[in-house]
């Protein structure tokens, strides 16, 4: 098979699964697979402002907030902002229970609830180590993704409050809040069809449970060694760890490289 595009996750993909760097390997397999002629794209949970070391890859088509909001190069491809009102309902009750609210815009903002749950989750999911900015009245602006952080019986309590909205559970202590169904698969066909490439021709790589839809869409999908059980028995084969080079396994393994 003639593969033209590949996507990646990024955090626990791209980025080593441990320590959230980005190896002079990686940054070598980017350089040879766009020399190849391969289109590169990003699909990941971060905001665009969280992206910059990975256009500095040389990457210039990032699917950000999940999937929410896709651009190439300075170009926007599709997106989906929530209805102010909805976030809005849900701002001010995270506020009145003292729960941690993440919004995505370009950028990435909080509500000012402070936790070491929350830290901890910021630093495993965005590799960040400090908390975002506190953002007051950011119903008003576009939001492309809320994410709540809690556990299951908190989650639960938001769903029975909010049955208009969904509740996607994607990390231990993180729920997307959502108004219609974001998803990485549906940006990847945004993308695919942007480009005039069928989603045969495309390889996926991921290690979330939100990269399942995305390597079951691609022609060829590949879980990393140190992603969830759920997505390794989704994908068409499974790699090393990112810190172990999976992504130069896979890749040689299937001839790319």
């Amino acid at each position: 098979m003639s593969y033209k595009i590949i996507f990646f996750d990024v955090d626990g993909t791209l980025t080593h699964h441990e320590n959230g760097t980005i190896s002079t390997k990686t940054r070598e397999i980017v350089r040879s697979l766009k020399h190849k002629g391969l289109k590169i794209v990003a699909a990941t949970g971060r905001p665009l402002s969280l992206c910059e070391e990975i256009r500095e890859l040389g990457i210039d088509t990032l699917i950000t907030a999940n999937g929410a909001f896709t651009v190439h190069n300075e170009e926007i491809i599709h997106k989906l902002s929530m209805d102010k009102h909805a976030v809005r309902e849900v701002f001010e009750y995270a506020a009145s229970e003292n729960h941690g609210l993440s919004f995505y815009t370009k950028e990435l903002s909080m509500n000012g609830v402070k936790d070491e749950n929350i830290l901890k989750t910021l630093n495993e999911t965005l590799s960040l180590s400090d908390y975002p900015q506190i953002s007051e009245r950011i119903y008003d602006e576009d939001i492309y993704l809320m994410c709540l952080f809690a556990d299951e019986k908190t989650a639960e309590q938001y769903a029975q409050r909010f049955p208009h909205l969904m509740f996607k559970r994607w990390h231990p202590f993180v729920v997307s809040v959502l108004q219609e169904e974001i998803t990485k698969s549906v940006a990847i066909l945004n993308v695919l069809n942007y480009f005039n490439i069928d989603h045969s021709e495309a390889i996926a790589f991921g290690d979330g449970e939100n990269d399942i839809d995305m390597i079951e869409l691609a022609g060829l999908g590949i879980a990393m060694g140190n992603g969830s059980d759920k997505l390794k028995s989704a994908a068409d084969f499974v790699t090393k760890k990112s810190g172990e080079d999976g992504i130069e396994f896979a890749l040689k393994n299937f001839g790319i490289l």
